[in-house]
């Protein structure tokens, strides 16, 4: 196995995870949970997005959240823009970084977007030229990647395509997404050696939802390909109002404790990504779902799990 010595966390709860929630937080407890994922060591953390508050109204008040995080130099806050307007907001809320998608279904991609694949390329265009101009660093993300709510085929020339698209728009980084959750580790492999083909491993992150299970082997391959980056959501939050039975994204302190289990730096601390979570969920009333966050070992801060035998060196035979 050849994996990386060092991942970037990218961190999507206060967008990806919150948008899907069906009670909508205000801004200052969105402010509060990136400023404990920050305190966590997470460096690149999305805050909100632009889009209409009629369409996903748990995002309505990202431009106070951007304002209360003016002092953070050297932390990536990017918010989502779908279009012109939100542009202008996001450089009106004083953003550093935006973010921008394309779909690599059409089905998804008019019913999320209201464009076809190739308008929203030529939506899209412009904008991040404008962004660049303006200063800004400009993120891509390839939805439905690795499969389409609706079972359109998506073929891995078709998102090379896209992620060729996105970087020649002057994307520093495009994030390859499993927004249903339906990749395994056994068509991750093969879909990477095509889209690598083509695309730089560099330049590419991956965003894989825990729908069916299999996020973190889906990484473990993604990372044996050179991948290097992976967005990830504290708690599990997350899902796609437009992608219905997708689950949340890969749960942040799981994805931490699998990388620092096999000594690869992330310079996040678990236990402070578990206070995170623990904060987010309290104001969403209602469990997380992180699996190492409700592990009792870890919860009593311990660094190994028990030994499976008692503490006199007998089995339980139970």
């Amino acid at each position: 196995m050849n994996y990386p010595k060092r991942v970037e966390m990218v961190e999507v709860s206060p967008r990806d995870g919150l948008q899907n929630e069906p009670t909508p937080l205000p801004a200052h407890i969105r402010l509060e949970l990136i400023e404990r994922l920050a305190a966590a060591g997470l460096t690149t953390i999305e805050a909100g997005s632009f889009v209409s508050p009629k369409r996903v109204p748990q995002m309505a008040g990202t431009e106070s959240v951007l304002a209360g995080l003016s002092g953070h130099a050297g932390l990536r806050f990017p918010v989502l823009v779908p279009n012109r307007r939100g542009l202008e907001a996001a450089l009106a809320a004083g953003a550093r970084d935006i973010a921008i998608f394309v779909a690599a279904s059409e089905t998804f991609s008019e019913e999320n977007l209201n464009m076809t694949i190739a308008e929203s390329l030529e939506n899209y265009a412009p904008l991040a030229a404008d962004a660049g101009r303006q200063g800004l660093a400009v993120r891509g993300y390839v939805s439905c990647a690795f499969g389409c709510p609706g079972q359109e085929p998506v073929s891995p020339s078709r998102v090379a395509s896209l992620a060729e698209e996105l970087l020649g728009m002057g994307c520093r980084q495009v994030s390859l997404g499993d927004t249903v959750g339906a990749a395994t580790p056994g068509a991750v492999g093969p879909f990477l050696e095509s889209v690598l083909a083509r695309v730089p491993v560099e330049r590419l992150a991956g965003h894989f939802h825990d729908t069916c299970g299999q996020a973190l082997a889906n990484i473990l391959v993604a990372m044996d390909f050179g991948l290097a980056a992976f967005d990830s959501s504290v708690a599990g939050l997350g899902g796609c109002p437009f992608a219905p039975g997708a689950a949340g994204n890969v749960a942040s302190e799981d994805l931490l404790y699998m990388l620092d289990g096999m000594g690869i730096e992330t310079g996040v601390r678990l236990d402070a990504l578990m206070v995170a979570g623990e904060f987010i969920c309290g104001h969403l009333d209602r469990p997380g779902r992180s699996r190492v966050a409700s592990a009792p070992w870890v919860r009593k801060g311990r660094e190994d799990p028990p030994s499976p035998s008692g503490s006199d060196g007998e089995h339980d035979q139970g």
